[in-house]
């Protein structure tokens, strides 16, 4: 046995003495043990990645930067924590006010995990569509939710006059004001932009995703077409919304199309993305062209990406890929399009990716192949 054991321990030894022995200056894996002091700081410089599947159907490259993997778990981690930054230097917001919201649920997560960090209360005003996953992930987070009934935006009671009434009666509440906050332009502008225009070596020639507040679209094409006037810049827009014919004839929506588009603001697959009103940030957007997509659209694509590319995301992400299939249809052959993968898909199993309730609505995904985009 003490033989055995001598011939190991040489054998030991002769392997550390080696010639071919990595000294600790050579040693890469010193870069990996980086420490940070929050949670805070892993927000944003998200990895991007090319959506092959895609790309072979189109001739395009067709890349997809992944905000799914910011630590709140969505694009909205760069605004919450831009807005909250912005409120505390400017002194509007101090220690021990509470921050105000209305949200569909991912800049209210976001926020949650910024003010958690940071020592601030959070009341939330969440429209009823919202997924049950989303409330129940809020609540768990410690915020305060109020779930209120969709109604138009003209109604005195919608979710977003409900937030901005509780800031008016309450001098220690800060309104984060996703919708009106330049911090939310900000945070694309001077972050996703820059970190896109860097990844892909400085060649972008086309950018498309969907749109809610219109912060990420705006910021982020402001940016991208400072570096490329010649790049094409495209909104996808869900059932409901009237974003579609702003950018495409100047104007919300016909009077003939009013009493058709504002019963649809109760939607089913997608959340957060759409509006019925003129956003400051849409209207200074570089939007060059406007695509529509349906329900059944998103469900396929975000069966079909689970599918083929591994991908585990939400309906706002799916169809942001609907919309870069219907640009690189449009664009030469070797072109590069980016979008956005907002968030994944686990804040919406009870819906999207849910047999009972697809099929109750008549959107179970059959597709094999790209023929279901129109």
């Amino acid at each position: 046995m003490s033989q055995i054991f001598e011939s190991i321990k040489s054998k030991w030894n002769n392997y550390f003495s080696s010639e071919e022995q990595v000294s600790d200056e050579d040693d890469t894996s010193q870069d990996i043990g980086i420490s940070y002091s929050t949670v805070l700081d892993l927000i944003g410089n998200t990895p991007i990645i090319e959506l092959k599947s895609l790309s072979e159907a189109t001739g395009c490259t067709i890349l997809a930067k992944c905000e799914f993997l910011n630590p709140g778990g969505s694009v909205k981690d760069r605004i919450a924590k831009s807005i909250i930054e912005q409120g505390e230097t400017s002194g509007k917001l101090k220690p021990g006010y509470t921050v105000i919201e209305a949200t569909a649920g991912s800049t209210g997560i976001a926020l949650a995990l910024v003010c958690g960090i940071k020592g601030y209360k959070l009341n939330l005003f969440i429209p009823d569509n919202v997924s049950e996953e989303k409330s129940s992930l809020l609540e768990a987070m410690g915020a305060k939710i109020s779930v209120i009934p969709i109604v138009p935006l003209s109604d005195p009671d919608n979710f977003m006059h409900r937030a901005h009434k509780e800031c008016i009666i309450h001098d220690d509440y800060f309104y984060a004001d996703q919708f009106n906050n330049k911090a939310n332009f900000d945070a694309h502008y001077y972050g996703t932009g820059p970190e896109i225009w860097k990844q892909t070596d400085h060649t972008v020639d086309g950018i498309v995703m969907a749109a809610g507040t219109g912060g990420t679209i705006s910021g982020i094409s402001t940016y991208l077409k400072e570096q490329n006037p010649n790049l094409r810049v495209a909104l996808i827009d869900p059932p409901g919304s009237g974003l579609y014919n702003l950018v495409m004839n100047g104007t919300m929506y016909d009077e003939q199309d009013h009493m058709y588009v504002q019963p649809l603001e109760p939607r089913n697959v997608y959340e957060g993305i759409g509006i019925n009103r003129q956003l400051e940030f849409i209207s200074k957007s570089p939007i060059d062209v406007a695509y529509q997509g349906t329900d059944l659209e998103g469900v396929e694509m975000a069966q079909y990406l689970l599918e083929n590319e591994g991908l585990f995301v939400g309906g706002s992400s799916a169809l942001n890929c609907v919309g870069a299939v219907k640009l690189a249809r449009e664009m030469e052959p070797g072109t590069t399009i980016v979008t956005v993968l907002c968030d994944g898909g686990h804040r919406y199993q009870s819906k999207l990716f849910n047999k009972n309730w697809l099929s109750e609505h008549d959107l179970l995904p059959t597709a094999t192949d790209l023929s279901f985009i129109n």
